[in-house]
């Protein structure tokens, strides 16, 4: 197994790319520590997931819960060897539309709490340990109606580079991890209708060359990789997963 031994902490871990990226880690020998905003969810993953994975209670959007995130890892384990920051979610509207409240909640959860969440759990991590960050394709590519979203995650690209940086001295290695459009429950806590969805689902389907979505478990595999001694001298690197989406053209 690569991970047997170690300690890995996945936030928003209570579906999707971070569900799925649980289950690989514990698959691959690791002990697993796994955050969400609901305690009911976090504590039936937690069990799904099996063997020793620990459940806690944390929103990535609130300071409180980032500011005491620490004091409750130290309650069961004490060090982290992989941490993969995965919490946050995407809201959109046309420019004309965007007010404070859709600002903040974008950038408090993904740039606020990426940011914090590294710095908190920075004293637990271990020399040769691993970062993840999740970034996305929408920084790559100007989309309608995402504004703030493609800007918070433009941040935490930055964040690659700039952790990465400054932690490599501390023998810790900051990667992340760049999804295209994957089949998760991703737009749940989105501004936009079921039928909204669907349309968008349908209509980019089709731009994807390999001509699907991905899956949760594709993007689990690039941080299981990045989390590995096989990604050794890899370093402020961003690993695209993405189906070749918007990178190849095939029209």
């Amino acid at each position: 197994m690569k991970l047997k031994g170690k300690i890995a902490l996945i936030t928003g871990a209570t579906s999707g790319i971070g569900k799925a990226t649980a289950q690989l880690l514990h698959q691959e020998g690791a002990q697993v520590v796994i955050t969400g905003r609901n305690k009911e969810t976090v504590e039936s993953t937690a069990k799904e997931i099996g063997g020793n994975t620990i459940g806690i209670v944390s929103d990535a959007g609130k300071m409180t819960d980032i500011m005491t995130l620490a004091s409750q890892l130290k309650q069961y384990v004490s060090h982290l060897d992989i941490v993969f920051i995965n919490a946050g979610f995407g809201k959109y509207a046309p420019l004309e539309y965007i007010d404070e409240v859709h600002y903040n909640e974008m950038f408090d959860t993904i740039v606020r709490g990426t940011l914090f969440t590294v710095q908190q759990v920075l004293p637990l991590m271990s020399n040769n340990g691993a970062i993840i960050l999740n970034t996305s394709i929408v920084t790559e590519v100007g989309m309608q109606n995402s504004s703030v979203y493609s800007a918070a995650k433009a941040a935490v690209q930055s964040f690659t580079k700039t952790f990465a940086a400054e932690l490599i001295s501390k023998g810790i290695r900051v990667n992340a991890v760049s999804p295209g459009p994957i089949q998760t429950n991703y737009f749940d806590r989105s501004n936009l209708s079921k039928e909204q969805v669907e349309q968008f689902t349908t209509s980019f389907a089709p731009q994807v060359p390999i001509q699907r979505f991905g899956l949760p478990s594709e993007v689990a595999e690039a941080v299981l990789f990045l989390a590995s001694d096989a990604s050794s001298f890899i370093v402020g690197a961003e690993i695209s997963v993405d189906g070749g989406f918007p990178k190849i053209k095939t029209t």
